[in-house]
């Protein structure tokens, strides 16, 4: 996928582009609206960066791959954008797919940029040549586990469907709220209905219910069967996961996706970059931007700092995570070695817990800050 060349005057070389692999869910079963903010982000920097003259005359070029959160897909897509001489990847936005394509890139030497999968161990064994701008599920979901203690919640179910993600996120759950005079109890989602799970909720007296699940499904069945029983007027919709970040939430469940807490990995309140960026992606999108459109934007701003600086060779950008400094939408990005992660991992993106305002459900209202 070619971006357009450098504006009339600028300095060019006569060299071929530098190209760049992206990865991103742009298919189901992967969750193609994240994969399509995440794209719009790459896309825009990479515009930016050739309109400024490229890389030292060269400009960028996305060779796009679409992994459908699949990780041998994923794993098959590094394969091939290694042979077809990518200078690094970038992008990802479901973790089982990142992992593998993490993994993948190490064993071939291709430096990874990872935009916005958040399990821990993106790698097994420590990585040198991964990178990552999301910040560790653990750190992102303590904050969110706070947010449930200070607004008076105890008794939590949780409500996950199998998978390594989910499993994650309901462990550091678990282990931050227990401590903390926090009950939490997981209902088995392989058998029950969302009739049933209400009765579960009602049995178990929960003032709180997590949705560890995919959208729209069952997620938006559980939301409105749960809304319409009676028993359960109290009770707090919750998705750590950020599915109410996207507009097809809203549009699937108006009214009643409102009120429901996400993360977000954005600050209380862009600065001068941040809300240009947030400005010329809304109109790319013809939609609001997610977070996860500013951390593929910030992916591209710190490769082509590390491409400036270091040249296209593979080698010289895997070694360059440890200095490397740029200007992002959401704050100043640096890596450091992060215990528990395997990766050079930014600590930490900004993040809060904010949800769609019921008067407005357009509109998002900060409700923790981390």
């Amino acid at each position: 996928m070619k971006t357009p060349p450098s504006p009339a005057g600028a300095a060019r070389t006569d060299g071929p582009p530098v190209r760049i692999g992206a990865l991103a869910p742009l298919t189901r079963p992967g969750w193609v609206e994240a994969g399509r903010h995440l794209l719009a982000g790459l896309e825009l920097a990479v515009r930016e960066v050739n309109d400024a003259g490229g890389i030292a005359g060269t400009p960028l070029e996305l060779v796009v791959r679409d992994t459908a959160a699949d990780p041998r897909r994923a794993a098959a897509a590094v394969d091939e954008l290694a042979r077809l001489g990518v200078a690094a990847l970038a992008g990802e936005y479901h973790s089982v797919a990142a992992r593998a394509a993490a993994a993948r890139a190490d064993a071939l030497g291709l430096p990874f940029l990872c935009s916005s999968a958040v399990l821990d161990a993106l790698t097994e064994q420590p990585a040198e040549r991964v990178a990552r701008i999301a910040p560790a599920q653990s750190h992102g979901w303590r904050i969110y586990a706070d947010f449930l203690l200070g607004a008076g919640h105890r008794r939590i179910a949780v409500a996950a469907e199998p998978s390594v993600y989910w499993a994650s996120g309901a462990r550091v759950l678990r282990e931050h709220l227990a401590p903390r005079g926090g009950i939490t109890v997981e209902p088995d989602m392989r058998v029950l209905t969302p009739a049933a799970l209400c009765d579960e909720l009602a049995g178990h007296r929960a003032t709180a219910l997590l949705l560890l699940v995919g959208n729209p499904e069952p997620a938006v069945p559980i939301v409105r069967a749960v809304r319409r029983d009676e028993r359960l007027a109290g009770v707090l919709i919750g998705a750590p996961a950020g599915q109410p970040e996207f507009p097809a939430w809203a549009a699937s469940l108006g009214g009643d996706g409102a009120a429901i807490p996400f993360l977000r990995y954005l600050p209380e309140r862009l600065g001068p970059l941040g809300a240009r960026v947030g400005t010329a992606l809304r109109e790319r999108l013809a939609e609001a931007p997610s977070f996860v459109a500013f951390e593929g934007y910030d992916t591209v701003a710190v490769l082509a700092e590390v491409l400036r600086s270091h040249g296209a060779d593979r080698e010289r950008i895997a070694e360059a995570w440890p200095g490397v400094e740029a200007e992002g939408t959401r704050g100043r990005i640096r890596f450091s070695r992060t215990p528990g992660t395997g990766v050079w991992q930014w600590a930490w993106a900004p993040v809060h817990v904010a949800d769609r305002d019921p008067a407005d459900p357009g509109r998002f209202r900060i409700l923790h800050t981390g």
